[in-house]
């Protein structure tokens, strides 16, 4: 029960009808702030809210200036294990030339930013590049080695400086800043020179990437070596309940587990699927004369 002045207050407001309502959503009082400073009068125009290009579902924004060239992607990562820094070069026919290192000294992220540049530049150099475009995340590089920004700090000062000896050394080289979306290479490398633990002691292979379009278990089975089909010991514990002659009692369960995805026949073997669907089984040479 209120005391004091809220009592006083209270009794004086029984006798009108006061009720009490929470304050609307800041948007619904924003469209009326709007609709209140900018009154309809004879010049106002409603809204074409036509779109005639419902179908379109993406919209890219496409680069005209880009010009066929070698690229320099560089980008750094730090982790609670180790700081990383990576760079990829790509050369005019999209061959991938990369280097990574792994920072064992204390350094800030714009450190790790330029020292994964230079870095990189370092490589280009060694390959006789003498034109290079140079893409990375770091808004901030790239604007104080342009000179739009300036640089402030004590630590980096040094860093600008030798990028901009390192930049001196090509015909014609320039920066430019892009998503980090669109700097997935040079994170990974980055990412995986921060996380090996004795990168003295690991060297792995040059990456070579497979293109499949088949599933792995395609074409896994080019021959049946006991002559029966890859479905025997499914098919003869469904007939008669028996299991291989060298089966042992751990063996046995899987073939019960599997047999139970199965039916048959009329002689046949069919195996069920989740929609109800029955997929006949056959050997291998069948499967042969069916593709050919």
């Amino acid at each position: 029960m209120p005391t004091g002045k809220l009592a006083k207050w209270q009794i004086l407001l029984i006798e009108f009808d006061i009720i009490y309502v929470t304050q609307t959503a800041m948007k619904a009082q924003a469209l009326a702030d709007h609709l209140a400073d900018n009154p309809v009068d004879e010049e106002y125009e409603p809204l074409k809210t036509y779109f005639p290009d419902k179908e379109v579902m993406h919209i890219d924004e496409v680069d005209k200036d880009e010009k066929p060239g070698w690229k320099l992607f560089f980008d750094g990562a730090a982790n609670m294990k180790c700081v990383g820094i990576g760079a990829v070069l790509i050369s005019e026919t999209g061959h991938h030339y990369t280097v990574t290192a792994q920072l064992h000294f204390y350094c800030t992220n714009s450190m790790v930013e330029y020292e994964a540049c230079i870095l990189g530049l370092r490589l280009v150099v060694d390959m006789g590049v003498q034109e290079v475009l140079v893409l990375g995340d770091s808004d901030m590089l790239v604007h104080q080695i342009q000179g739009e920004w300036e640089t402030r700090d004590l630590k980096l000062i040094t860093y600008r400086q030798c990028l901009q000896g390192l930049c001196q050394q090509f015909r014609s080289v320039e920066f430019r800043h892009i998503p980090r979306i669109h700097n997935e290479v040079a994170n990974v490398l980055a990412t995986l020179a921060s996380m090996l633990h004795h990168p003295n002691k690991a060297y792995i292979d040059p990456l070579h990437i497979q293109v499949r379009d088949q599933h792995a278990y395609y074409n896994m089975m080019e021959e049946e070596l006991d002559g029966e089909p890859w479905f025997h010991d499914s098919r003869e514990y469904i007939r008669m309940a028996i299991y291989p002659i060298q089966a042992t009692c751990d063996q046995k369960r899987p073939i019960r587990c599997l047999a139970s995805g199965f039916f048959f026949s009329g002689g046949v073997l069919y195996k069920r699927t989740p929609d109800l669907g029955l997929l006949r089984c056959i050997d291998a040479r069948q499967a042969t004369t069916i593709m050919t």
